[in-house]
This record gives structure tokens, sequence and C-alpha cells, in this order.
């Protein structure tokens, strides 16, 4: 046919009796209540599918007349009056508002900036892990009833599609959303007009579109520079997720922290706890020292008080475990950048880049702006947090790395998102009603081992069976895409039958980078062929993920991993899936028997993934990295087998790569050959083996109280938030009184210090009997500075403890005058509760009451 064709999209109109699904549509608590996601899959399953499951879209595209005839049904009716019950109680009351235990301010509010959010894949604006996490920590703000607000970027494009040829290379496609489609809505100003905010880049005014996404109880507020008014190039600003180079990505790190503090304030929104999750929207505190200065807020702050007035409330979560992974940008292009902030605020550049600055490092650091200009630091988990520590000590130079203001809150993830479906019912029967609000406490999970094993065991392979229908059908679309024959498809399938779902599967899904090894089981083919080529034991290895488009040696993983998959003895053995998305993750972390993750040690902050398949009965076999290395239970009272997985121990640090590889996948072979395999097929009389069940039963008691988003929200509600709330409240006093004392006290005790000086002047004891006092004299040469602005004290205890060991104890010396020579005089008589060898050190260090951290000055002094 010739002509023009023209397009137009026909909406339903929704009955009056089904209103109120647009509401839900428009809610992503949809995303985890999945009763609600049960209505729309009701209505038309092959629609929720082409959907990619959006109920929004779903919306616009449903046949009417099914509509009208759903709205006299009794039985939908009822499910939709359940639902919506559930939507308006949970609205009225978060059923989890007891946990953090923290009552805030009425005007408190806290404000928490990313660079991706993953709540469902309706909205498309994440890649990986961070944003499913930053999803997760709003998800629980929600349920908890935390006054919180999110703050990000809504791309046009989020993440690639994937799809992989017969040989294994990654093709990535990006498709461009249509916002009408998506959970999110458009501000308006009081006028009626969209809301907008400015943004200043070099030489133009960038304007900013405002958005809003309901996220339970929370909002997100998102920002989008597609507008008319905007050039070509501006309008491509939040056009792709961490696309473009870094002339893009300056400018989205700009019209995150800096936009998105103007679009708080253009709401009428004025946070009291500012989170920064990743150094990405660090920018922000630039946007709000340029307040504090400009005249804006009646304050008139100099440089260094604005900047401890900014710290004072904001928090800081680094999830990088190596420098390089550190965003970072030339000092030029700061300059080119900022210009006009140092001259708007009367400033020298080099005090702007020295928020920055690195030791020997010629570029301005994301990571260090954070730091420097938040009081509240921590990684993702334990091991995580002494990384960090370690890679940012030149920030606190004279401090000892584990005593630094880094700590750790380790990750978690939102139970009812992740724990699948078929188990809600079971746990309601053995955990009692309620269980959902009392998922932190370890007691609650006592009744997973009253499950009879039977009932148990079917819960698994029902789950089992369900992921191995998503990857047929994900194999068989990407196989008929590849051109490959009927007979070759039934030997790669050969294993994925859901109608047996009795095969030892073995999945690894995740991103796709060097570090993360997912080659590692092909270190050694003939031991993994000898390991797998039992016919009654038989193996299935499931494998999905992305490499990013610009990571050649994470594509050539993939490549690496096809090219053996098509090996005779592998082939329907190894299979790689494409298109890794949340609806695949969500199917795999469920049904898989084991999830397999071997890092190298220790480059995995945390990782999440594990922790949603432990909550679904999945053991973890993993590098005792990240998480892992605190969720790994070693044993029963013999400690000869894991009780809640396994764990391959990093090899030793000397080792070289190579090593270092051969040496851990020789440790993941023998795990697999002799503990896992044997143990998952020897079955009982039931036909299913009682000691897997057991451990996969474990697992789920010892896992699911600790490692869930609630627990780990409410430790920074705890360790950060509510002191930061209170921080900044007390900074910001009577014209910021305290934030420019401790600027100007600061600035004292810097100037100060290289003068100050520790002599003992007793001499010391080598022994002393048991009751009898060891007396310390110590002359401290203060340069200036007053014994109010200092401590002094010893460390004793046991030898070989290190500095920041909860087995050392801390006394401090009391300052009784000083001697002839001007020099303050601190003493200490200490009786010893401990006999045998003893060691004790002495040290001094900045004090002043209104520090969050007792050594954020970074100055410390040993005698």
């Amino acid at each position: 046919m010739t002509g023009t064709v023209y397009q137009i999209e026909v909406n339903p109109q929704l009955p009056e009796r089904l209103e109120r699904l647009d509401e839900l549509a428009n809610n992503l608590w949809y995303s985890w209540d999945r009763p609600t996601q049960g209505l729309f899959v009701s209505l038309s399953p092959r629609l929720w599918q082409a959907v990619g499951h959006n109920p929004k879209a779903f919306l616009k595209r449903a046949d009417q007349k099914r509509l009208e005839a759903t709205a006299d049904n009794p039985v939908f009716l009822g499910a939709l009056n359940r639902a919506l019950a559930a939507y308006d109680s949970y609205h009225e009351m978060p059923g989890l508002a007891h946990v953090h235990g923290h009552r805030f301010e009425k005007d408190d509010l806290i404000a928490y900036f990313c660079a991706e959010f993953g709540f469902h894949e309706s909205l498309p604006i994440y890649s990986g892990g961070l944003g499913i996490l930053a999803g997760d920590h709003c998800k629980a703000a929600s349920d908890m009833g935390l006054p919180f607000i999110g703050v990000g970027l809504l791309y046009r494009q989020g993440y690639f599609s994937q799809t992989l040829t017969a040989d294994g290379q990654q093709q990535a496609a990006y498709a461009d959303s249509n916002f009408d489609d998506l959970p999110v809505s458009p501000l308006y100003d009081a006028d009626g007009g969209e809301l907008r905010v400015t943004v200043e880049l070099p030489g133009r005014a960038v304007a900013v579109r405002v958005w809003e996404v309901n996220v339970g109880h929370v909002r997100l507020i998102l920002l989008d520079t597609s507008l008319p008014e905007n050039s070509a190039a501006d309008r491509e600003i939040t056009h792709r997720l961490y696309g473009g180079d870094k002339t893009t990505r300056i400018e989205q790190e700009i019209l995150l922290g800096i936009g998105g503090v103007r679009a708080l304030a253009k709401l009428g929104m004025k946070p009291t706890v500012w989170h920064i999750n990743e150094g990405h929207a660090a920018f922000l505190i630039l946007e709000r020292i340029r307040k504090l200065m400009s005249g804006d807020q009646p304050a008139g702050l100099s440089f260094s008080a604005a900047l401890e007035a900014v710290a004072a409330n904001t928090v800081f979560t680094t999830h990088t475990p190596v420098p390089a992974g550190h965003d970072h940008f030339a000092e030029d292009m700061i300059r080119h950048y900022f210009s006009a902030w140092c001259q708007e605020l009367g400033l020298d550049c080099a005090a702007l880049l020295a928020l920055g600055a690195e030791p020997g490092q010629g570029d301005f650091n994301m990571t260090a702006l954070a730091l420097r200009g938040s009081r509240y630091h921590n990684g993702v988990s334990r091991i995580h947090g002494g990384v960090s520590s370690n890679i940012c000590r030149h920030l606190w130079p004279q401090i000892p790395p584990a005593e630094n203001p880094i700590g750790y809150v380790t990750n978690g993830v939102h139970l009812p998102t992740f724990l699948a479906p078929e188990w809600f019912d079971t746990f309601e029967s053995y955990l009692g009603i309620g269980w959902q609000e009392r998922q932190i406490e370890p007691g609650n999970w006592d009744g997973v081992d009253a499950i009879p094993d039977a009932t148990f065991w079917s819960i698994r392979q029902q789950l089992k069976a369900k992921m191995l229908r998503l990857v047929r059908e994900r194999i068989r679309t990407q196989h008929a895409r590849n051109q490959g024959s009927p007979a070759h498809l039934d030997r790669l399938l050969k294993l994925v039958d859901p109608e047996n779902p009795n095969i030892l599967t073995i999945g690894f899904a995740r991103r796709f980078a060097t570090y993360k090894r997912a080659d590692l089981l092909l270190q050694d083919l003939d031991w993994l062929r000898e390991i797998i080529s039992d016919e009654g034991r038989p193996v299935l290895f499931l494998f999905a993920g992305k490499a990013h488009p610009a990571d050649q040696p994470g594509q050539e993983m993939i490549r690496r991993l096809a090219e053996a998959a098509r090996q005779p003895e592998f082939e329907g053995r190894l299979l790689l899936v494409e298109g890794y998305d949340l609806h695949l993750s969500r199917s795999l972390v469920a049904g898989v028997d084991v999830w397999l993750n071997n890092p190298i040690y220790p480059l995995e902050a945390s990782g999440t993934s594990g922790m949603k398949a432990a909550m679904n009965g999945t053991l973890n076999l993993s590098v005792l990295d990240g998480w892992w290395g605190e969720g790994y239970d070693e044993g029963g009272d013999d400690g000869d087998e894991a009780r809640n997985g396994w764990a391959i121990k990093p090899a030793p640090a000397h080792l070289d790569a190579a090593r270092r590889d051969a040496e851990e996948a020789r440790s993941l072979y023998e795990i697999l050959q002799d503990q896992v395999i044997p143990t998952y097929y020897r079955t009982g009389p039931m036909g299913y083996s009682p000691d897997w069940v057991a451990m996969t039963k474990r697992c789920i008691a010892t896992i699911a109280p600790r490692f869930n988003v609630i627990r780990m929200v409410g430790e920074y509600v705890r360790n950060a938030y509510a002191p930061a709330a209170d921080g900044g409240r007390r900074y910001a006093a009577a014209d910021f009184a305290v934030a420019r004392e401790v600027a100007e006290w600061k600035a004292r005790v810097r100037a100060a210090w290289p003068g100050v000086r520790l002599l003992r002047l007793d001499q010391p004891e080598r022994r002393l009997p048991f009751g009898a006092a060891l007396h310390i004299e110590v002359a401290v040469q203060l340069n200036g500075l007053s014994s109010a602005d200092v401590t002094v004290e010893i460390l004793f205890g046991r030898p070989g403890l290190k500095a920041g060991s909860s087995k050392l104890h801390h006394y401090p010396l009391r300052c009784t005058g000083n001697n002839d020579q001007g020099e303050a005089l601190y003493t200490l008589d200490l009786k010893p509760e401990l006999c045998g060898r003893l060691e004790y050190r002495v040290r001094i260090f900045p004090t002043h009451a209104a520090l969050s951290h007792p050594f954020e000055t970074g100055l410390m002094l040993w005698l």
C-alpha cells in the first residue's frame, strides 16, 4: 500500500468500579505487592507479558469489553477490594514503623540522592546493583514510615537490552522510553505550569523539568532535560544512563547534585539529612555551600563555616572497592564548569579543587569531595568498610585506618520484593501472623525448621519448575533468532525440564565484570568435565548477565562461556541465557539450587543477589568476600560442614593473578565434587536429600533476619540519619554559631598542630605486682592550644592488638597544670586488671564537643 500512515492510540476508559486500578498502577507499591500484580495478570496474562509487567502501560492498552465484563465479575472485584484495603491500610500506618526506634522531629526530611533507582522492570532507570539497592532503600523507608524523599534523573534510555549471537557475541540495543507509559508524573507550579528549575552550565542555562514517582509512602523526584527550550546537546544530558563521554558524565552529575537541591527547594522542601549514595551526587555539597554563603539564607557564612554546616547533616555511602572506580574529572574541567561558582562566592578555584584533591593525583575526585563534605561515611559490608577506610586513609593522615570515620552498614534486600510468593502462606502458617513485621528478629525464623521437609521441598521444586519454564522460553527465543535447528534445541534443553526439576541446578547471574570472574569455572575443563560427567548425578549450570558495552574483557568472558557451552560434553549442561533483567533475576535467585559467586577478593563491595537467593532457600557457594564474609555459617558443633552454604577461602594475597585463580578454582572444584553434588543426590525414600533440606532451612533462618533492607535502613537511622539530623540542627542554631565556632577551632588547631610535642617524664615500669598502680606522667607542648582542645590517652591491652580493636582499653590522662617550661602536665595512675604480658601506648588528638567523630580532624600524635 502507498500513502501516508497515520498512527493513533485508542485508550480504554476504566469502568467506575475499576477506577482505582489507575491509582494502583501509578504507585510502585505494586512492585512488591504480589496480589496487586495479580490483578493485572488475571485481566490478560498475554498483555501483561507484552507490556513488560507495566501496569500503567497495561491500562492504556487493555480491551474495553474485557474491562467492562470484569467490572461485573465478583471474583475480580473481591480481589480488587482486598488489594485496595491492603493499600489503604499500608498508607495509613506502615507495618514496620516501629523498627527504627527513633522519633524524628516534625520537620525532619531525609533526602536520598542516587544516579539510578531500580524498583521494577516497568521503570527502566537502573543498570545494576547500585540501582536495585537504592530502590530497596526507598521501599524500606516507605515500609518504616520514614520522612524520606529520593532524588535522581529520568533517563529516556535506561540500560541496554541484551541479545547474544550463537557464538556469544553480545548485542546491545537501546530503546527510548515513552514517559506516558511509565509510573511517573510531571509536577506543576502554583500557576499550573510544569515545574522547572534552571542549572547553569558554561555559557548557558539549562532548563530542567521535575517529575515525581510514588513509592508507597515515599516520593522520588526525577529530573529531565529533554525540553524544547534546551539545545540538542543539553536535551541529551539525561538521555542515557551512564552514556556519553566525560562531558556528559560531569553534566549529569551537576544536574543530579545541583539541580536536585534546587528542585527540592522549588517544592518547598527543606531536608534535614542529605544522603549521597555513591559519589555521583556529591556536587550537591557545592550547591548547599553556595546557598549558605550567597545570602539565600540569613547566614553570611565563610567558606569553611558553610562547609562545616553542610557536612554536619550529610551522609555518604561508598560502593566502590578500588580507587580507580571512583569518579574523577580533570582539574581544568572542574575550573571550566565551576569558575562562575567560585566568582559568585569570591573564592579562588584552589579552595574548590582542594575539596576533591587526592595525593599524587591531578584530578578532582568525587569520592574525596563527598567525604570532605559529609560527616557520616560508610562502606557496604564489614570487609568493604575496612577496604574503604584504607583506600581513603589519606583524608585522615595521622589516624590508623581502622579508627578513621569510615564505618560500614552491610547491604540488605527488600524481602517482599524478592521472596517468592510461594513462601508467604507457608511462612504465615509456621512463623505466625505478622512474621513480616518481625523479619529482623532471629527468633522469628525458628519456625522454618518446623516446616515439614516434604512441604519445604515441594515449594523449592515449584520455584525451580517455574524458573526452568522461563529459561526454556528465553533459550527458545534466543535459539530461533540465531536460526538454530530443532534437534540442537532439544539437546540444549535436555536438562531444562520443568516436569522433572530434580537436576542439581547452579546459577551465576550478575554483571559480567572481570573481577567477578564468571569464567573461573572454566579454569580446568578436564576436571570440570569429570565433575559433571556422571549421568546418575547430572548438573546444570545457568549463566546470565550483561557486560558494559565498553567493557571488552567482560564481553570476552561471555564469549568464552559460549565457546565452552558449545563443546559436546558441556552442551545442555552449561547454558548462557540472554536478556538478563529484574524478571529473570527474581526467577533465578528463587529457583536454582546453588548460587555461585566467585569475585576476586576483596573487590566485591557487598553483593546482594546471594541474599535474595538465600531467603528463598538457595544455597550460596561463594568466595568469602562482601556480605558472605559475614553471612557464612561455618558449620555445626564439629565444624566440619557448612550449615548455610559453602565458602571459597581467598587465596594468599602474595600470589599472582594466575596462581590465585588456579588456587580458588581448585577450591571450587573440590567443593562441587566432594560436598555440593554428593549432598544434593544423597536422597532419602521421599526422593529428596534430608541433608540438603536441613542446609536450606538453616540458610533461610540465619540469613533472612540479618540481610534484609529493614535491618540495613534501621542501622542508617541509628548511626547516621538521627545523629545527622540532630547535628544539622545544632550547627545551624543561633545563626550557625556552632558551625562558625568549629570552623575557627579547626583552623586554629591545624595551624598549631605541627608544633605539638609529647614527652614522657616518668621512668616506665617493666614489672608490676597485681593490684599496684602504674604511674604515667607526660609533658605536652600545646603550641598555643589549651588542654580543653586535646585528649591525651593510653591504649592498653594484650600484645599485638591494633588500633581500633575492641579489646583495647582507652584511659584518658588528666591535665594537672603546667611546668616551668609552659608545657601541660598529664598524669594517670592505672591499676591493670589483667596479668601477663601487656602493652600500652600514649597518644594525643584534638577534641571538641561538637565533632561528629572524635578523629574527624585527621590529626593524632603518638608518644
